[in-house]
């Protein structure tokens, strides 16, 4: 039988968790019920899990967090006496974590982390989940040595421990790492071919099997897709779309793993729809399916607006950038200015709500801006923004701008490059010549720093137009014939009909009006069906010529109409986008946004 003391805290204690859990929850009440169990002073069990519930409270209710802090201090502290403690413990070490970081105490989260592992060997599911959230940790300050011997020592842990599928995660969680890092390509396809081998032969749950297998698709596909293998990853992508409805077919029952040890998923389904979305748009982007990119873009975002009202998890803003990033990129393809300036706005509006993703997305935003100026022919405002985004890729190692599309990247590589190639444009287009050559060497494609093919194909491209501006025909043409190979081998079909209208152009100045017809005919073809508009206008322009050499009235007409549509469009949305107030941004470099609602302009 409790005494009365004991009957006092155990009635409010009920009492409390039922203020939680009515509808709608009083969780003021349900705080002060917690509280007041404190001033019986409670057994020491009682009292660290009362400690710990009243943080969670706090955190998820309110935005004391200086409070919470010290509520699971004490939690942790009073729970280091009790043997056998490890759910109260453990957990209040990780939320505590989590708060450390969020205020700006990486080391003092870093370091309580380490001591909790230290503790935990001896329960797997708080060992495995210490290590993951430390690992994770360095990886949000790009601190991926740390994060990857995290991931090896939890590789090792799980395989003495008999723990397949955590085991599986950490396997796949250290591949990412790699990606990340980007460690060599032979070295990251022996680890996914042993990551295949494994996920195929695990027998578990059919749930944390799917998981399994979409967590390595995404790696498989996104390795591919950095390395400008746009074909070759067809059959792995169709897959990966099959894996993600599998998942969503699933019930909860057939999800939840056989053992309370793998309490773990790599991400929530829904988000993992989310991600295959983002994928797909990816593969559409770099395939130029401009089309199927928008259409998935449209969907992951209505999607995520949904998932954010209930759960704004900090990944979902990540991927929500990363699809406004693809959509701009595939509305200035198509010929939509304005729409890409507005969407370039929305970006920044995302952005100024958090320092951390400003700093970490600052380089991607500047090319945006950079290639917005270059379509409205503002050629100063593209240099300013491309030498900010060189800038800011210098000093960051995250997410890039790869080929034409986004991906993850190492040192932000890829972005590098690929505002050099769009930099050496802007100079070419100027006949600024001495510009030009400053900057040649760090686009020559024989010694580009990138395992992307399609970085590769574009860089053969600039160097080809870089001949035809400077009239050396023969060398423009053996530049762009190896910019189509490697664009036909893996269909990247923007920077196929970009290689052939060129090579159009650069036949009909020497004089071949026939072999220029049966380079920009299919460039034409191409173009409308990705469709890329101001390709369209450029191979309009040159047929327009070429029909009027051949006589050939009808088709010379019907091209002439043709290139006067697609001009009347461009000038019409030129004109719209120029006079929206957000076309400003385009001379933002630092500082608040000149965006509508912003004090400072």
């Amino acid at each position: 039988m409790a005494n009365s003391q004991d009957a006092y805290y155990l009635s409010l204690l009920a009492l409390a968790e039922r203020f939680r859990t009515q509808e709608p929850a009083n969780i003021k009440s349900c705080l002060q019920c917690l509280q007041a169990v404190l001033t019986f002073r409670p057994p020491p069990k009682v009292e660290a899990r009362t400690h710990l519930q009243l943080a969670n409270l706090l955190i998820q209710y309110t935005n004391n967090t200086q409070l919470a802090q010290d509520h699971l201090e004490q939690a942790w502290t009073l729970s280091m006496n009790i043997a056998g403690f490890d759910d109260v413990r453990f957990e209040a070490a990780s939320e505590l974590a989590k708060l450390y970081e969020q205020t700006g105490g990486a080391s003092n989260a870093k370091s309580l982390l380490r001591r909790a592992i230290e503790l935990s060997r001896q329960s797997v599911y708080w060992h495995c989940r210490l290590i993951f959230q430390t690992a994770q940790l360095g990886l949000v300050e790009f601190d991926y040595a740390t994060a990857g011997g995290l991931l090896q020592m939890g590789l090792e842990y799980c395989h003495i421990q008999g723990v397949a599928y955590t085991q599986l995660l950490f396997l796949l969680s250290k591949i990412m790492v790699m990606l990340l890092e980007g460690r060599v390509a032979a070295e990251v396809q022996t680890l996914l071919a042993q990551a295949n081998q494994s996920v195929e032969q695990y027998n578990g749950a059919q749930g944390q099997k799917e998981h399994l297998r979409v967590f390595y698709l995404v790696l498989l596909v996104c390795h591919n897709l950095n390395s400008g293998q746009v074909k070759s990853v067809k059959p792995a992508l169709k897959q990966l779309q099959q894996s993600i409805q599998n998942i969503t077919q699933l019930s909860e029952q057939e999800i939840i793993p056989s053992s309370g040890s793998e309490m773990f998923a790599w991400l929530p389904r829904e988000q993992l729809c989310v991600l295959v979305y983002l994928v797909s748009v990816m593969h559409s982007m770099q395939a130029g399916y401009m089309e199927k990119a928008q259409k998935y873009t449209d969907k992951a975002l209505l999607q995520i607006d949904k998932l954010k009202a209930e759960d704004n998890a900090s990944i979902l803003s990540s991927v929500q950038l990363l699809l406004l990033e693809h959509s701009v990129m595939c509305h200035l393809i198509i010929g939509s200015k304005a729409q890409a300036i507005k969407e370039i706005a929305k970006v920044c509006q995302l952005l100024q709500q958090d320092a951390k993703q400003l700093q970490a997305h600052r380089a991607q935003l500047h090319t945006l801006l950079a290639v917005y100026a270059m379509s409205m022919n503002n050629s100063s405002a593209a240099e300013v923004q491309f030498n900010a985004a060189l800038r800011a890729a210098h000093n960051l190692r995250d997410i890039g701008l790869c080929g034409f599309g986004v991906t993850r990247t190492s040192k932000n590589r890829d972005l590098w490059i690929f505002a050099n190639l769009n930099l050496a444009v802007v100079y070419l287009r100027c006949q600024r010549e001495r510009d030009f050559v400053a900057i040649m060497d760090r686009i020559n494609p024989d010694t580009l720093p990138t395992q992307s093919q399609s970085l590769r194909a574009a860089s053969f491209y600039v160097q080809g137009l870089h001949a035809f501006f400077t009239s050396r025909h023969n060398d423009g043409k053996r530049f762009l014939r190896e910019s189509l190979k490697m664009a036909n081998a893996e269909d990247l079909n923007r920077l196929t009909s970009c290689s052939l209208v060129l090579l159009g152009h650069i036949f009909l100045a020497l004089g071949n009006p026939r072999e220029a017809h049966n380079m920009v005919t299919p460039a034409m073809q191409l173009a409308s069906k990705i469709p890329d508009l101001h390709l369209q206008l450029w191979s309009s322009a040159i047929l327009k010529d070429l029909y009027r050499q051949f006589g050939d009235v009808s088709h010379e007409q019907e091209s002439s109409q043709n290139h006067y549509n697609f001009s009347q469009t461009l000038l019409t949305d030129h004109m719209t986008a120029s006079q929206l107030p957000e076309h400003q941004l385009i001379m933002w470099t630092e500082g608040p946004f000149p965006l509508p609602g912003n004090e400072k302009m």
